[in-house]
């Protein structure tokens, strides 16, 4: 007779045991049946794995156009957005993140394309799609420097720079081409440095879906080694921090590494709190040192602040 597996299994001819009472050849015949049930259920192991191994992040690049308004007068510019997200999962929440700015024009003309790859990936994980966009003045999107606060350290203007930056975050969520696997009925912004601050600023612009911001370092004027801990015009950053808490939509996570050597220990602290005074929502975390210049702990060391940025994006119901 022929005998039959479970499906999905190979087939084996036992007719010629049949009626035989060599009991040796019966227990050799369970042991092959043993050993394909086996093989068989290692094979869908494996596919399984090999599944997951193949639901990785893919990184595109969309070009979104956007129209801003700048102290030169209105401007159209095509900026460059770089979004990562998981092949196997359909739409999920976006996560944008801000990044930073330069002083020096040779810097943001050789910028590049906006990636945070190692970063990007650890949210894909967690459930985002992450949109990067490279703002207008920077790299691959080029242009002029529209968020120049003027030369003089002593006579600042960082509004404009941040309402024009906040504009071209508007435009990108509103983008089909970058928002095609993106659920804008929620999401996060988050940013570092200049964008750190610049997600704080979207905190009032009532984005789509936005259900809270990220501000890693937050802040405008600093340079660690002609003045370190003592930003240009920290007044007017203040001021501007304040506004910002009278008009916040929703709630934010502030992280400031001790040892920043923009910022210092202190304004970071000072920021906030005026902020909150103000009217915004607000948890402060002070991240421990990091090498020479906290400023980079976003990048370089997310196992300080990981814990913490999740339990925020759970708070929020952003990931499970």
């Amino acid at each position: 007779m022929q005998q039959k597996l479970p499906t999905g299994s190979k087939m084996i001819s036992v007719k010629h045991l049949s009626g035989v009472g060599d009991e040796r050849a019966r227990m050799r015949v369970q042991r092959v049946v043993r050993n394909i049930l086996l093989s068989n259920a290692l094979f869908v192991a494996a596919l399984r794995l090999a599944s997951a191994v193949h639901a990785a992040p893919v990184e595109e690049i969309v070009r979104v156009p956007v129209s801003v308004h700048t102290s030169s007068g209105p401007l159209v510019q095509t900026i460059v957005v770089t979004v990562f997200r998981d092949d196997q999962r359909g739409k999920s929440p976006y996560l944008i993140i801000n990044h930073g700015r330069s002083g020096d024009p040779d810097k943001r003309a050789t910028f590049g394309r906006a990636r945070f790859p190692e970063i990007s990936r650890q949210f894909v994980a967690l459930g985002f799609t992450v949109l990067v966009p490279t703002r207008i003045g920077y790299g691959v999107s080029q242009g002029p420097d529209v968020e120049s606060p003027g030369p003089s350290c002593d006579n600042r203007n960082y509004a404009p720079g941040f309402d024009t930056a906040a504009e071209e975050i508007g435009a990108v969520l509103r983008s089909g081409e970058a928002i095609v696997h993106a659920d804008t009925s929620r999401g996060l912004v988050v940013g570092t440095s200049f964008g750190g601050m610049l997600s704080i600023k979207l905190a009032t612009n009532g984005l789509p879906g936005l259900a809270g911001v990220v501000n890693f370092a937050g802040g405008m004027g600093g340079n660690p080694t002609q003045w370190p801990e003592h930003p240009c015009a920290a007044a007017q950053i203040d001021q501007l921090y304040r506004g910002y808490g009278a008009r916040a939509r929703v709630p934010s996570l502030w992280l400031y590494s001790s040892n920043d050597r923009y910022w210092g220990p202190l304004l970071p602290r000072q920021w906030y709190a005026d902020f909150v005074h103000a009217g915004g929502t607000a948890e402060f975390v002070q991240l421990p040192p990091f090498a020479e210049d906290g400023h980079m702990s976003f990048n370089g060391n997310p196992d300080a602040w990981s814990p913490a940025f999740q339990q925020f994006v759970r708070k929020l119901g952003l990931i499970d």
